[in-house]
């Protein structure tokens, strides 16, 4: 062999076997220019047969000997162990093989994971290859070579075979990766049908925040030493006193939507308080949803004692006890914390489209910050109200920079359908919409106190869908409609109804089914379901409501109706901002605008807090906070929600 040196600028450290047809010399410093016919190896002290051990030199070695004409040690059969007569051999020419030192193939794989391809290396800037470098057969003699793994990594990231390649690291997620997908197909299936890329970034502080919760979550849960600790505490009859884990117990009330919405809120307030949540799972709602935390469990135990006689005027909610001074702001709260009572009860129900006194004032929460265990209830989006509060204002801009994408990040992450509800997702969706090239979803919900004709609400849905383009035109039975240009086929639209009713999806259905579009495209029409009435008691009837409200997500373009929290579940998931039916006149049951475009993407707080223990008169926040807006779709500019 020659002695060890580079024959290309650049690359220090590497030498050169020159080959001549069959023939291999040793002479690294042939005269003359790189033809291409080399086996570049990696230099170290001394002879280059002893460098990196015995493996790189057999590797070497026998690359020589098959120029050479001796065994081909690249051929299948020679690796299986069979001889090949040298007259059958293929009279193929060994090119060039490199072994890495260390710091190149750091360099090099630097180089290769770069965000910027422009960064990725070429062969111009990489050891010379020949023009019949086999790459198929030195990835698979690397493989053999054990001790050449680090080479074969390159190899196989940046060279041979960039299909096998390892994919690069996905975008940042606020799920967890440690969870077994069988258990709960849409946590890993559900994504892949929202529209890409996502419309808000994840930010790495909530990442954080989540891992820390599961973290809280895993040593606090239920089966854990410190939740039998709690238990004993709270069945003792006073609250604790720096106790190492504290409890928010979040009771389900309203239907499916309300239910959403609250346990989100419910969650961001777990979030700042460092508090665990645990969820009571009536029988209506068993498997609804998968667990959200790794490795552990959110649903309330059954042997909790306390599950029944909660509202706003019982002797352990927050309200009574103000009153009955029980607890007070002054001394921080009112002196020590272990003589408090063993759980506070905080109600968050809608009253008079306003929210109790005494909620979202920073001395209220820094009184029920003592107590160890809170049982809440609520039926509103509450997590509007956090931002209302200095307190936690500067947690939460860290965790989201974008203000409209509270619910649709912690919806995504704590939200995700059982297996039953998911089969009911893929198998309607797959079937019904997925081959279709625009996807329209209407969701129509008739409020309760302002009951509508079902003539008069079918008009201000037409109105809207032609108003903004939504459905097309059709033309008289007679008339053929547009034809699509020769060679190309008709663009299809699927509309999706979701209503308890199936008078809409019967109209529209007849509609496009009967008559041609002026534009030419086809529109279908589908409704996954129609129970006339809503039977939040029943787990079935849930089941398909999440099933539906998945779907509605799905959808390219929304159309829902105002002051709906399914509507606003929906379209919150898909990160959507849906055109929303306004509310009618209360005398003439006719709206004069028929919708209008959601100015975000978040829910509306249809209750805005009463905010008089800030200044001597209630103040109107979207006046001073630049992320507040009243809602659309709640008269005399009520409600509040978060914008950008």
């Amino acid at each position: 062999m020659g002695t060890c040196t580079s024959r290309s600028p650049g690359l220090s450290g590497w030498a050169c076997i020159i080959t001549n047809g069959a023939k291999s010399s040793a002479n690294g410093n042939a005269a003359g220019g790189d033809d291409g016919n080399c086996i570049w190896y990696a230099c170290s002290q001394g002879d280059p047969r002893h460098a990196h051990g015995g493996g790189r030199v057999q590797l070497r070695d026998d690359l020589l000997r098959a120029a050479d004409g001796g065994k081909v040690p690249f051929e299948d059969n020679h690796l299986k162990g069979d001889k090949k007569d040298e007259q059958e051999r293929p009279r193929w020419r060994v090119a060039a093989l490199f072994l890495f030192s260390t710091q190149y193939l750091v360099a090099m794989t630097k180089r290769c994971w770069h965000a910027d391809p422009a960064q990725h290396p070429s062969f111009a800037t990489s050891p010379p290859f020949a023009a019949s470098f086999d790459l198929r057969r030195v990835r698979r003699q690397l493989e053999v070579n054990i001790q050449n793994f680090l080479g074969l990594y390159w190899l196989r990231q940046c060279v041979l075979v960039p299909s096998e390649r390892s994919p690069r690291p996905a975008p940042r997620r606020a799920s967890s990766p440690d969870f077994d997908a069988a258990t709960c197909l849409s946590r890993y299936e559900a994504s892949k049908r929202w529209k890409t890329p996502p419309p808000f970034p994840v930010s790495p502080y909530l990442v954080q925040k989540l891992r820390q919760y599961e973290s809280n979550h895993r040593r606090c849960g239920p089966g854990t030493a410190n939740y039998r600790e709690a238990m004993a505490q709270l069945t003792s009859g006073r609250n604790g006193d720096l106790a190492e884990c504290r409890y928010v117990v979040w009771f389900p009330i309203q239907g499916l939507g309300n239910r959403m919405l609250s346990v989100v809120s419910t969650f961001l307030y777990a979030l700042l308080t460092g508090r665990v949540l645990l969820v009571h799972e009536p029988p209506e709602m068993e498997g609804l949803f998968c667990e959200p935390f790794p490795g552990t469990s959110w649903i309330l135990p059954p042997d909790f004692p306390y599950k029944d006689g909660f509202w706003v005027g019982s002797n352990d909610s927050y309200l009574r006890m103000l009153e009955n001074n029980v607890v007070r702001y002054d001394g921080g709260g009112g002196g020590d914390a272990s003589a408090l009572p063993p759980y506070v009860y905080f109600h968050l129900e809608q009253t008079q489209l306003r929210l109790q006194n005494h909620t979202f004032c920073e001395e209220d929460h820094r009184v029920l910050d003592r107590f160890n265990w809170m049982v809440l209830r609520s039926d509103s989006y509450f997590a509007v109200a956090l931002f209302l509060m200095p307190m936690y204002r500067a947690e939460l801009d860290l965790m989201f920079p974008a203000k409209a994408s509270v619910f649709h990040h912690l919806g995504r992450y704590l939200l995700h359908p059982g297996n039953r509800a998911w089969g009911i997702v893929e198998r309607f969706y797959d079937g019904y919409l997925a081959g279709a090239d625009e996807r329209l979803g209407i969701q129509v919900r008739l409020a309760p106190f302002l009951p509508l004709t079902f003539e008069i609400m079918y008009e201000q849905i037409i109105r809207c869908t032609r108003e903004h383009d939504l459905l097309p035109q059709v033309t008289d039975t007679s008339e053929p409609g547009a034809r699509p240009s020769k060679g190309t086929a008709a663009k299809v639209k699927a509309v999706l109804v979701v209503s308890l009713k199936p008078e809409y999806y019967d109209k529209l259905h007849s509609v496009y089914y009967t008559n041609a579009t002026a534009t030419g495209e086809v529109v279908t029409v589908y409704q996954p379901s129609h129970d006339q009435d809503q039977h939040s008691e029943a787990r079935a009837h849930n089941e398909r409501a999440l099933a539906e409200i998945f779907l509605l997500s799905y959808s390219d373009r929304l159309v829902t109706t105002g002051f709906s929290t399914f509507g606003y579940v929906a379209h919150s998931l898909a990160g959507q901002r849906p055109w929303l039916l306004m509310l009618p006149d209360r005398t003439t049951k006719r709206a004069a605008v028929a919708c209008v475009r959601s100015t975000s993407v978040e829910p509306c707080l249809h209750s805005p807090p009463s905010l008089v223990c800030r200044a001597a008169q209630d103040l109107d926040p979207v006046a001073h906070l630049p992320f507040m807006r009243h809602c659309e779709d709640v008269d005399a500019g009520g409600g509040l929600k978060l914008f950008d």
